[in-house]
């Protein structure tokens, strides 16, 4: 029974780092797999975040088809947070193979960035932006879903 009151502070950051509809996100620079910067601005409509390879490969599956500019002509931004794949493998092969595909992919390399959007690991963040506020959120769970949702997003 008296370890009820260390749980619940140990939780308390948790609930701290919670995003709020109608907050602010804060600005932030990235390089993509081409090392080209990247900054969130007030004109990113949607923000997809993938925390793990698996997460990233569901926004590959959902993309496969879609021709180069898909993303940005619905100008929605994908940030992979790589910061637990070790640096070698990461230069060596991983991100030589990212940049062959069609969309950009925000390189999270520290893990500076997608900490600050709480979400489950397997999963696809979804956070729908207007004039860099958070209008809504989701999580996607299948590629199916994710391809669903961004042709939904017209540009």
């Amino acid at each position: 029974m008296k370890y009820w009151p260390v749980l619940l502070l140990s939780l308390l950051p948790l609930w701290a780092q919670a995003l709020e509809v109608g907050e602010r996100l804060a600005p932030w620079t990235l390089l993509d797999q081409f090392d080209q910067a990247f900054t969130l601005d007030s004109q990113t409509q949607t923000l997809l975040v993938a925390r793990s390879m698996d997460a990233a490969k569901l926004v590959g599956a959902a993309l496969q088809d879609e021709p180069k500019g898909y993303l940005e002509a619905r100008h929605t931004v994908f940030v992979a947070d790589i910061q637990r794949m070790p640096r070698l493998i990461a230069k060596m092969f991983a991100v030589p193979a990212m940049r062959d595909y069609s969309y950009r992919v925000m390189l999270d390399r520290d893990g500076r960035v997608a900490p600050r959007y709480p979400g489950a690991e397997d999963k696809v963040l979804w956070l729908q932006l207007k004039d860099g506020q958070l209008v809504e959120q989701h999580e996607y769970a299948t590629a199916a879903q994710l391809r669903e949702a961004l042709e939904k997003a017209l540009p």
